[in-house]
């Protein structure tokens, strides 16, 4: 009885909390006790005011779980470290493993045209220079015989027309039928180029799905200075080790400078025009397959440091005899993740297996993903990415059916219905390049001749066509100011405490201290219930 302090009723602890609590109100339920009328009208007021605390309770913590992000904005500017370049001549190879089917393909597209439009193009179209690429020793494997390939003639190119909103539309495509010669449809485009240039890609696939998977390209490679014929940043010259040499089927010989983004020389202390990256370079496809590409010049892409480039996605074409400039500007995200947010900081939590070495990215992601699929589907992978172990590249003599099966899996990649992209979550942290261009004509018609002999005397430049066949690039930061963009909660565990005490106090007036006061009620009255009970069966023993 000395350390708790008893009632003799429910009435007297209540009285006795009202009367020496803080929260604001309850006094008026005793005082009022005299004039039934305020007592109920005080008591349907506090349960009021109680209802409306915890509805705004039940609302600030569905927000809270809702986990809300919120972006802030700040500007950095420090030296930085200039972004990876990579080029390249828009000039596949021609390999002699595969040449003689390259000119048989050249000659059904020339077939094609003809028929669908009545054009005899010339042969300087589909002309092959004879400085073919040699692959060393590959005749000497079995497996890749080269009369064990033939074209198939059953994917020929047809004009379809039908009819919608009562008039005729033409399209050209291509029939595509599964292993059994079933269902059936038409890969068709509105523009027969489109279609032309579709249809070659995919026989070219399938040719040049009979190189091995590894080539080493290294003794035959193109040295830089045939592409590249001035190569200076911040006003030095660069050095051999400043970029990688590796080959795209479709655009070419490529190269990446800054690659790594770890030597101090790419260091970018100043913006500017002068303290960029300027290219000198070759834009003639004296190797060109025509309907590979229709573009002539040079593509560039701009991108992150160990990081693939996606050519086909985010590069850009420069014009033969042109100087363009490029300013970029860079915006860095940083993502929260975990409840916040799906990303990941560096792939490893990630359910797809990447088949790139380079860092994670969404594109790589994407592009692994479909790859699984495609060798799970279709029993081989598409040419254009890497392979996973034990997996061949898709070819039409060995897997006819093959174009049927990846065409509908990368439709429905397209409309989202394949789960690659719940899959592949965005990196946490990103370098995003923002990037704006400038052309002017060049050289100009009063320059161009002693441009010329300067290239030819010091690069060997040797130019036999009428048309431009050099362009200009420069490379630079606009500015060293870049700005970051950075989610945070909207609503912080900080920030939730501070909104509960708020409208606790906006409902009853009172503080944390109110709250223990009314822990300290409810002990109280459990102790009392307790009392009571013990006292009932002790009395009832007694009378017993």
């Amino acid at each position: 009885e000395g350390l708790i302090e008893f009632y003799d009723s429910f009435k007297d602890m209540f009285e006795f909390f009202c009367k020496n609590t803080t929260i604001h109100g309850t006094i008026r339920l005793v005082c009022s006790g005299s004039n039934r009328m305020k007592t109920a009208f005080w008591t349907l007021l506090l349960l009021a005011s109680f209802g409306m605390l915890y509805w705004q309770f039940a609302l600030m913590f569905s927000q809270y779980w809702a986990y809300p992000v919120v972006l802030t904005m700040s500007m950095h500017s420090e030296p930085k470290m200039f972004p990876a370049i990579t080029i390249c001549n828009l000039d596949p190879y021609r390999f002699e493993l595969v040449s003689e089917h390259l000119v048989q393909l050249d000659r059904m597209a020339e077939e094609s045209i003809t028929f669908l439009y009545g054009i005899n193009t010339s042969a300087r179209l589909f002309h092959m220079n004879g400085g073919n690429i040699h692959v060393k020793d590959l005749s000497s494997m079995g497996n890749l015989s080269r009369s064990s390939f033939k074209l198939s003639q059953n994917f020929s190119l047809l004009r379809t027309t039908d009819l919608r909103s009562g008039k005729k539309h033409s399209s050209v495509g291509f029939r595509l039928c599964n292993a059994t010669g079933g269902n059936c449809f038409y890969k068709t485009y509105s523009s027969g180029m489109d279609a032309i240039l579709e249809w070659y890609r995919f026989h070219y696939m399938n040719i040049m799905s009979q190189l091995p998977v590894i080539i080493n390209i290294s003794d035959h490679e193109e040295q830089i200075e045939d592409m590249v014929y001035s190569c200076q940043y911040d006003g030095e010259p660069c050095r051999p080790s400043d970029y990688v040499h590796f080959h795209h089927p479709v655009f070419g010989s490529c190269y990446t400078f800054n690659s790594k983004g770890t030597d101090p020389f790419w260091t970018a202390t100043k913006p500017g025009i002068p303290y960029g990256l300027s290219l000198i370079l070759r834009a003639e496809q004296k190797d060109h397959i025509p309907l590979l590409s229709t573009v002539a010049g040079v593509k560039v892409m701009i991108h992150n440091h160990n990081q693939t480039p996606f050519l086909e996605h985010e590069g850009f074409d420069i014009r033969p005899g042109i100087a363009t400039t490029i300013g970029i500007q860079q915006d860095e995200v940083n993502r929260l993740g975990g409840n916040y947010g799906k990303c990941t900081t560096n792939g490893d939590d990630v359910d797809v297996k990447l088949l790139y070495n380079n860092s994670y990215t969404l594109q790589a992601c994407l592009h692994s993903c479909f790859q699984h699929i495609m060798v799970q589907k279709c029993g081989c992978g598409y040419y254009y990415y890497p392979l996973p172990p034990g997996a061949e590249y898709c070819d039409y003599n060995k897997q006819p059916a093959w174009g049927h099966c990846f065409y509908q899996l990368y439709n429905r990649l397209r409309n989202h219905h394949l789960n690659c992209f719940d899959q592949c979550p965005k990196p946490c942290r990103e370098n995003l390049y923002k990037v704006s261009a400038g052309t002017a004509k060049w050289p100009s018609a009063k320059s161009q001749d002693w441009v010329r002999q300067a290239l030819r005397h010091q690069n060997g430049y040797n130019s036999t066509s009428n048309r431009s066949d050099i362009a200009k690039v420069t490379i630079f930061y606009q500015q060293l100011n870049y700005k970051s963009v950075n989610e945070s909660p909207l609503l912080s565990e900080n920030l939730l405490l501070s909104s509960m005490g708020s409208q606790w106090s906006l409902w009853f007036g009172s503080s944390v201290l109110s709250v223990v006061e009314m822990f300290e009620l409810l002990i109280d009255t459990l102790v009392l219930s307790l009392l009571f009970c013990y006292q009932r069966l002790r009395s009832k023993k007694t009378l017993r």
